[in-house]
């Protein structure tokens, strides 16, 4: 039967969602989560890695549903949620840095080590050489700044207009276009320099 109810309000924008959540439409809300997760999901995992990744995306939507009843424009609630989880990336990298401090430097160097290894693992199969590609993509990721990694994210990856970014990270859309490049750049040398490109 709830399918039934997703699929008939599949239609139904933001906006009207939004409102009914501020009057205590809990189902409302249950289908802003069902629409947003998968892209708030992807966007965390390509900003903070896997590490405490469904923790990131619980805090989003915790901070989302506690900001509901405040927020005064709804029809900019994707740009909305897209600035909390910028909030909740940084709050998280600058956690998993000050843990990564803490650690024993010998574990990550270990860890390190076996992951070199399985990349040098024959790949055989499609699968196992789209994960090949994946993983490489991702360290290339990882190598770019949290401000630069953040625009490619959200523009090439998960397709946002370069305005909407200006308005989530807050930066002037010159600014937005200037770390595109630079990050694109960047992430290109990386891929070569592994033999991708």
């Amino acid at each position: 039967m709830s399918a039934v109810i997703a699929d008939n309000q599949a239609s139904v924008s933001d906006r009207e969602l939004v409102g009914r959540c501020q009057q205590g439409d809990r189902l409302a809300f249950r289908l802003l989560y069902r629409r947003y997760h998968p892209k708030i999901r992807s966007t965390l995992y390509q900003l903070c890695g896997r590490e405490c990744l469904d923790d990131l995306v619980q805090e989003v939507f915790l901070r989302v549903w506690r900001g509901l009843p405040g927020l005064r424009q709804p029809a900019y609630f994707s740009t909305w949620v897209y600035r909390i989880t910028w909030n909740v990336a940084n709050d998280g990298r600058r956690q998993f840095a000050k843990r990564q401090i803490e650690r024993d430097p010998a574990n990550s160097i270990e860890g390190e080590d076996s992951r070199l290894e399985i990349l040098s693992r024959p790949q055989d199969s499609p699968d196992l050489l789209r994960l090949h590609y994946e993983d490489v993509l991702r360290r290339g990721l990882e190598t770019l700044s949290l401000e630069h990694r953040a625009v490619l994210v959200l523009h090439d990856l998960d397709d946002l207009p370069q305005k909407e970014i200006g308005q989530i990270l807050q930066i002037p859309v010159g600014t937005v276009k200037s770390r595109l490049h630079h990050a694109r750049g960047a992430l290109r040398q990386f891929l070569q320099q592994q033999g991708v490109l």
